[in-house]
C-alpha cells in the first residue's frame, strides 16, 4: 500500500514539476470513480504481495489485473494516470478518496476495531 502511495506521490510531483504544457485528456478517458477503484484494487493487490513474502500464492500483475477486470490496457490506464495527475488538487482528493476505502475495510475486517487511522497512512 505505501509502495502504490509513493508512487503516486512520485507521478503527482513528476507532473507538477513539468507543468509545461498541458496534459490532453487521453482518447479513452476512464472516469474518475473507476480511476479511484483501480488505484483502489492495485494498493489492496499491492499489500496482498507484501503480506505474502513466502510466496505462497501468486498474484496477478497489476496490468494483466487492470486489463482482465476493467477490460484497460496499461498504456490507456498509463495516460489516465498522468491526466488525472495534471490537476493536483483533484488528485490528491482522489488518493484521499482510496485511502478512506482502505481505512474502511481494514476496520471491518478487523471486526471494527480501527487499527489503521487515516494519519497513519501518509500522503
Amino acid at each position: 500500500m505505501k509502495k502504490i502511495i509513493t508512487t503516486g506521490a512520485f507521478v503527482f510531483f513528476a507532473i507538477i514539476s513539468c507543468k509545461n504544457s498541458v496534459v490532453q485528456e487521453p482518447k479513452i478517458l476512464i472516469d474518475r470513480a473507476t480511476m479511484i477503484d483501480i488505484i483502489y484494487d492495485l494498493s489492496v493487490l499491492e499489500a496482498m504481495r507484501s503480506m505474502n513474502s513466502g510466496g505462497t500464492v501468486i498474484y496477478p500483475k497489476a496490468n494483466v489485473y487492470i486489463k482482465n477486470n476493467y477490460k484497460i490496457d496499461s498504456l490507456t490506464f498509463a495516460q489516465n494516470s498522468k491526466f488525472y495527475a495534471s490537476d493536483p488538487k483533484e488528485y490528491k482528493k482522489m488518493y484521499d478518496e482510496v485511502k478512506d476505502r482502505l481505512v474502511e475495510q481494514s476496520t471491518k475486517l478487523n471486526g471494527g476495531k480501527k487499527q489503521v487511522q487515516a494519519a497513519d497512512v501518509k500522503n
